[in-house]
Protein backbone atom coordinates (compact mmCIF):
# COMPACT_ATOMS: atom_id res chain seq x y z
CA UNK A 1 0.00 0.00 0.00
CA UNK A 2 1.31 3.40 -0.79
CA UNK A 3 1.28 6.25 1.54
CA UNK A 4 -1.08 8.74 0.95
CA UNK A 5 -0.14 11.13 3.73
CA UNK A 6 1.22 14.72 2.88
CA UNK A 7 4.32 16.06 3.96
CA UNK A 8 3.63 18.94 6.65
CA UNK A 9 5.97 20.98 4.75
CA UNK A 10 4.94 23.70 2.23
CA UNK A 11 6.24 23.88 -1.16
CA UNK A 12 9.27 26.52 -1.85
CA UNK A 13 7.54 29.70 -3.05
CA UNK A 14 8.58 30.39 -6.85
CA UNK A 15 8.46 34.54 -6.37
CA UNK A 16 9.16 36.27 -9.91
CA UNK A 17 10.72 39.60 -8.60
CA UNK A 18 11.85 40.85 -12.13
CA UNK A 19 12.39 44.66 -12.26
CA UNK A 20 12.53 44.94 -8.59
CA UNK A 21 14.33 47.21 -6.15
CA UNK A 22 17.10 45.72 -3.69
CA UNK A 23 18.19 47.12 -0.63
CA UNK A 24 19.71 45.62 2.55
CA UNK A 25 18.67 46.79 6.04
CA UNK A 26 20.28 45.99 9.12
CA UNK A 27 19.32 46.17 13.07
CA UNK A 28 21.44 44.63 16.08
CA UNK A 29 22.69 41.66 14.45
CA UNK A 30 20.54 40.83 11.59
CA UNK A 31 20.64 41.50 8.21
CA UNK A 32 17.73 41.70 5.63
CA UNK A 33 17.62 41.45 2.20
CA UNK A 34 14.96 43.08 0.66
CA UNK A 35 13.27 43.18 -3.01
CA UNK A 36 10.30 45.47 -3.60
CA UNK A 37 8.43 45.98 -6.52
CA UNK A 38 4.53 47.40 -7.52
CA UNK A 39 2.35 44.74 -6.76
CA UNK A 40 -0.62 43.93 -4.31
CA UNK A 41 0.41 44.26 -0.69
CA UNK A 42 1.89 40.78 -0.24
CA UNK A 43 5.12 40.58 2.33
CA UNK A 44 7.07 37.47 2.21
CA UNK A 45 9.76 36.31 4.53
CA UNK A 46 12.25 33.53 4.17
CA UNK A 47 9.55 32.01 1.68
CA UNK A 48 6.68 32.28 3.79
CA UNK A 49 4.02 35.17 4.52
CA UNK A 50 5.23 37.66 7.02
CA UNK A 51 2.22 36.63 9.37
CA UNK A 52 3.41 32.57 9.18
CA UNK A 53 6.96 34.10 9.93
CA UNK A 54 6.38 36.51 12.77
CA UNK A 55 3.60 35.80 15.59
CA UNK A 56 3.75 38.73 17.58
CA UNK A 57 0.98 41.41 16.67
CA UNK A 58 4.03 44.02 17.21
CA UNK A 59 6.25 42.68 14.52
CA UNK A 60 3.20 42.62 11.95
CA UNK A 61 2.67 46.46 12.58
CA UNK A 62 6.68 47.80 12.24
CA UNK A 63 6.69 46.11 9.21
CA UNK A 64 3.71 47.68 7.77
CA UNK A 65 4.70 50.78 9.13
CA UNK A 66 6.72 52.17 5.85
CA UNK A 67 3.63 51.42 3.70
CA UNK A 68 1.03 52.96 6.14
CA UNK A 69 3.01 56.48 6.35
CA UNK A 70 3.66 57.04 2.74
CA UNK A 71 -0.08 55.75 2.72
CA UNK A 72 0.15 52.81 -0.15
CA UNK A 73 -0.14 49.76 2.55
CA UNK A 74 -1.36 47.55 -0.71
CA UNK A 75 1.10 49.18 -3.61
CA UNK A 76 3.90 46.95 -3.44
CA UNK A 77 5.21 43.28 -2.82
CA UNK A 78 8.48 42.51 -0.74
CA UNK A 79 10.42 39.66 -0.82
CA UNK A 80 12.51 39.46 1.87
CA UNK A 81 15.51 36.87 3.08
CA UNK A 82 16.34 37.86 6.68
CA UNK A 83 19.33 36.20 8.92
CA UNK A 84 21.22 36.56 12.58
CA UNK A 85 19.43 37.58 15.60
CA UNK A 86 15.52 37.48 17.22
CA UNK A 87 12.63 38.59 15.65
CA UNK A 88 12.51 41.85 16.99
CA UNK A 89 16.10 42.59 15.19
CA UNK A 90 14.82 40.84 11.94
CA UNK A 91 11.79 42.75 12.06
CA UNK A 92 13.76 46.33 12.73
CA UNK A 93 16.11 45.39 9.33
CA UNK A 94 13.30 44.48 7.45
CA UNK A 95 11.65 47.65 8.20
CA UNK A 96 15.23 49.51 7.61
CA UNK A 97 15.24 47.46 4.22
CA UNK A 98 11.89 48.48 3.04
CA UNK A 99 12.40 52.22 3.33
CA UNK A 100 15.68 52.50 1.84
CA UNK A 101 13.91 50.54 -1.34
CA UNK A 102 10.83 52.65 -1.09
CA UNK A 103 12.87 55.55 -1.49
CA UNK A 104 15.19 53.97 -4.56
CA UNK A 105 11.14 53.95 -6.25
CA UNK A 106 10.25 57.16 -5.83
CA UNK A 107 12.65 59.95 -4.15
CA UNK A 108 9.56 62.22 -3.12
CA UNK A 109 8.97 59.37 0.07
CA UNK A 110 12.38 60.16 1.35
CA UNK A 111 11.74 63.32 3.31
CA UNK A 112 7.93 61.40 5.21
CA UNK A 113 10.78 58.23 5.94
CA UNK A 114 13.55 60.14 7.31
CA UNK A 115 11.36 62.27 9.35
CA UNK A 116 10.28 58.74 11.19
CA UNK A 117 13.88 58.16 10.98
CA UNK A 118 13.02 54.62 8.97
CA UNK A 119 15.86 55.36 6.30
CA UNK A 120 18.78 55.57 9.25
CA UNK A 121 20.16 52.62 10.41
CA UNK A 122 19.49 51.99 14.63
CA UNK A 123 23.06 51.35 15.71
CA UNK A 124 22.26 50.48 18.97
CA UNK A 125 23.51 46.63 20.39
CA UNK A 126 24.20 44.90 23.36
CA UNK A 127 26.69 46.36 25.23
CA UNK A 128 30.01 44.05 25.54
CA UNK A 129 30.64 41.85 28.79
CA UNK A 130 33.57 43.66 30.60
CA UNK A 131 35.97 41.44 32.85
CA UNK A 132 35.29 41.28 36.97
CA UNK A 133 31.72 41.83 35.72
CA UNK A 134 29.03 39.31 36.56
CA UNK A 135 26.95 41.15 33.13
CA UNK A 136 28.21 44.60 31.16
CA UNK A 137 27.89 47.15 34.12
CA UNK A 138 26.09 44.63 36.60
CA UNK A 139 28.93 43.85 39.80
CA UNK A 140 28.94 40.74 41.43
CA UNK A 141 27.08 40.50 44.50
CA UNK A 142 29.13 42.28 47.60
CA UNK A 143 29.86 40.27 50.47
CA UNK A 144 30.61 41.62 53.90
CA UNK A 145 31.24 38.99 55.60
Amino acid sequence: MENTQTTSKSPKLKLDFKDSKYATGRRKTSIAKVWLKKGTGKIYVNGKLFNEYFSSEFHHLQITRPFDIINQSTGYDVRCSVSGGGPTGQAGAMVHGISKALVMFDESFKTTLKTEKLTTRDSRAVERKKPGRRKARRSFQFSKR
